[in-house]
């Protein structure tokens, strides 16, 4: 079993409210726009970070971390990546694959629009965190938890922690 923390769409930015929230994760996921290695390696420090570059990313990002990331937690098949839409609106550079072999758990950022959406066509859940950095357009800073247990994703939360770096 394990408590994963998601989060994208930080732009350099880690609020100290949400590094308490994901002080408790196994795992911490960012699905995009990091902003700067930096930021990566604080989220490494508190749980291994499974990462994916989104696309304000430099090299130094780009160059650890993928633009896909596909993988295995317990005994969920996971796929991750930065702009990858929502389901009856994916992305033209993912569609193909993930109809021709969904994951059970579709992870997207870069609307920074927070969305969690069972896809009943695909049999698979997807999540887009929103965003937890202060660029953008979004009012309230956002990030997500949930347990992984053997095939199950389940006690999933969203965690509402700041607007615009003002605590709510």
């Amino acid at each position: 079993m394990k408590q994963i923390g998601l989060l994208s769409d930080t732009h350099g930015h880690l609020d100290s409210i949400a590094l308490k929230h994901l002080s408790d994760c196994d795992e911490i996921w960012h699905a995009g726009d990091i902003g700067n290695i930096e930021t990566a390696e604080t989220l490494d420090q508190i749980a291994p970070l499974v990462a994916v570059h989104g696309n304000i990313d430099g090299q130094e990002v780009r160059s650890q971390y993928p633009k896909h990331n596909r993988f295995t937690c317990e005994n969920v098949d996971v796929w991750m990546t930065h702009i990858g839409g929502y389901p009856k609106k994916y992305d033209l550079n993912v569609k193909p694959e993930i109809y021709n072999n969904p994951p059970q758990l579709f992870i997207s950022g870069h609307s920074h629009i927070l969305k969690v959406i069972f896809d009943k066509e695909l049999n698979l859940l997807h999540i887009n965190p929103g965003a937890a950095g202060l660029q953008g357009f979004h009012k309230v800073q956002t990030l997500v938890k949930f347990t992984i247990d053997g095939k199950d994703i389940k006690d999933l939360q969203v965690v509402e922690f700041g607007s615009k770096g003002r605590s709510l």
